[in-house]
């Protein structure tokens, strides 16, 4: 992802997505790092994050007060040099309501986005958000 995206990513920040790809149903990216679900409605959020060192990821979301860490999304590694990758349901409470992917506010130390992971190409940090019915 580097020089696209931040070379680390701090506790309580945000994983940022500067490329886009494909896009469908109402779905709308409305920064490198927050995503707008128009629907009352349950979606699935997958993701996969190459980083160097243990971490975590987890959803947030923002149903109209503010973004909220959602535990039950939080997945991680202790050791290696691989990708950080997850999926989970998200349920929303209110019409364009906004996800993201972060560092879990309180988790040091900061993520440190893997800038080749196994060759000369950037790695990509993929998200993709479906909306289930």
């Amino acid at each position: 992802m580097p020089p696209d995206n931040k070379v680390t990513v701090a506790a309580g920040a945000s994983v940022l997505f500067p490329r886009d790809g494909p896009a469908a149903g109402g779905i709308l990216r409305l920064d490198t790092a927050e995503f707008v679900l128009p629907s009352v409605a349950t979606y699935s959020v997958n993701f996969s994050v190459s980083v160097t060192e243990a971490g975590q990821l987890v959803i947030a979301l923002d149903s109209g007060s503010g973004m909220v860490e959602l535990p039950y999304t939080v997945y991680g590694r202790a050791t290696g040099t691989s990708q950080i990758a997850g999926d989970a349901l998200v349920t929303t409470t209110a019409a364009n309501s906004k996800v993201e992917l972060r560092n879990p506010a309180g988790n040091t130390p900061a993520l440190t986005i893997t800038p080749l992971a196994g060759g000369a190409q950037p790695a990509v940090a993929s998200i993709v958000i479906q909306q289930l019915g």
